[in-house]
C-alpha cells in the first residue's frame, strides 16, 4: 500500500487543520493506520491510531481531546482533525499503515508499521 499525507500548512494558535492520509490498494480496509509527528530536533512521537474498522481508537495522552482520528474505507482515507492548535504542535506529520492483524495491540508503536507516507508539515504560529 502507498500512502499520501496532505493538509498541512501554516496556521495560528487556536486554529484547526484537517490532515488526510490517502491510500492506494484495495486491501486498505484491513489496515490499521497511525499518525505520528516529528518536530525539529526531536524523536518521532505517536499521535493517534485507528484499527481497520474504526473499532479501536488510540490517542496520545498529551492531546487532551484536541485531535480526532477517523477513516472512510470506501474512500481509502484516514483523517486527523486537529483543533485548538498550539505552537508546540509544529512538526512534520506522518501517516503509517500496516495489516491490522499483524500489528495487533501495538497500534501506537511506530516500529510496528511497515508503510509510511511522505509527511506533511504543520506550522503553528503564536
Amino acid at each position: 500500500v502507498q500512502l499520501q499525507a496532505s493538509g498541512g500548512g501554516l496556521v495560528q494558535a487556536g486554529d484547526s487543520l484537517r490532515l488526510s492520509c490517502a491510500a492506494s490498494g484495495r486491501t486498505f480496509s484491513s489496515y490499521a493506520v497511525g499518525w505520528f509527528r516529528q518536530a525539529p530536533g526531536k524523536e518521532r512521537e505517536f499521535i493517534a491510531a485507528i484499527t481497520w474498522n474504526g473499532g479501536r481508537l488510540d490517542y496520545a495522552n498529551f492531546l487532551k481531546g484536541r485531535f480526532t482520528i477517523s477513516r472512510d474505507n470506501a474512500k481509502n482515507t484516514v483523517s486527523l482533525q486537529m483543533n485548538s492548535l498550539k505552537p508546540e504542535d509544529t512538526a512534520v506529520y506522518y501517516c503509517a499503515a500496516d495489516i491490522d492483524r499483524k500489528i495487533g495491540s501495538a497500534i501506537t508503536t511506530a516500529s510496528r508499521y511497515d508503510y509510511w507516507g511522505q509527511g506533511t508539515l504543520v506550522t503553528v504560529s503564536s
